[in-house]
């Protein structure tokens, strides 16, 4: 049997997602217009998207999103 290596994260997951949006929109802040930017705020969009997600799965009565 193939054992999984398993790591435990430092961070909830919340707060990586929200690290790595932070990250994506500095970065597509310092660059012009184009195809990378867009790529960059698509992810921090995505990520921001998985954090919201992620609260409403948390959340108490699992209460649909607004």
């Amino acid at each position: 049997m193939v054992n999984r290596r398993r790591f435990k994260q430092a961070k909830p997951l919340y707060e990586r997602l929200a690290d790595e949006a932070y990250r994506f929109r500095e970065e597509a802040r310092s660059l012009l217009p184009g195809q990378r930017r867009d790529m960059l705020l698509r992810k921090a969009r995505q990520d921001e998207t998985a954090m919201q997600i992620e609260n409403w799965l948390r959340s108490p009565g699992l209460r649909p999103p607004t």
